[in-house]
């Protein structure tokens, strides 16, 4: 079952279920999903790995509107916009953990030769397109930038 379609048969369960906010993030997902598919020359596919893409993009979103609420001082909107990135989440594949991430990023330093900071660029190229979907670009970057002297 794809990601596409396991989106789908849940947005009925929480229809039935009554779950207003888990409804709304899934609602939007499909959304997001049917625009991808019908977008020119995409011709009327899409893979889980562009799923997967378009969700990560969806909780980043959802997190910076909840970090702006917060900022000024509406609680409750944030409230549902992180709510909303956590069932988001529910979909993406396991997040690295710090350890396993830097483990990762040490083996791409050395497959690459990176030696210096100069050649972060390279070494940020292979992880990000490696480690997409399971670590966030910015958590990436910083741990590139840590191990490169």
């Amino acid at each position: 079952m794809s990601l596409f379609e396991t989106v789908s048969a849940d947005i009925q369960a929480a229809m039935k279920a009554r779950e207003k906010v888990r409804l709304e993030a899934l609602r939007g997902a499909k959304k997001e999903f049917l625009e991808a598919k019908t977008a020119p020359g995409a011709n009327g596919e899409l893979s889980d790995e562009q799923a997967v893409k378009i969700l990560m993009k969806m909780v980043k979103q959802r997190k910076e509107s909840a970090r702006i609420y917060i900022e000024n001082a509406r609680q409750e909107l944030a409230d549902n916009e992180l709510a909303e990135a956590a069932v988001l989440e529910e979909y993406l594949p396991k997040q690295l953990s710090a350890e396993e991430l830097e483990a990762e990023i040490k083996a791409i330093i050395a497959e690459v030769g990176a030696t210096s900071a100069k050649e972060m660029g390279k070494v940020m190229g292979v992880a990000t397109k490696r480690l997409a979907g399971r670590a966030d670009g910015r958590t990436i970057q910083g741990v590139v930038k840590q191990l490169l002297p």
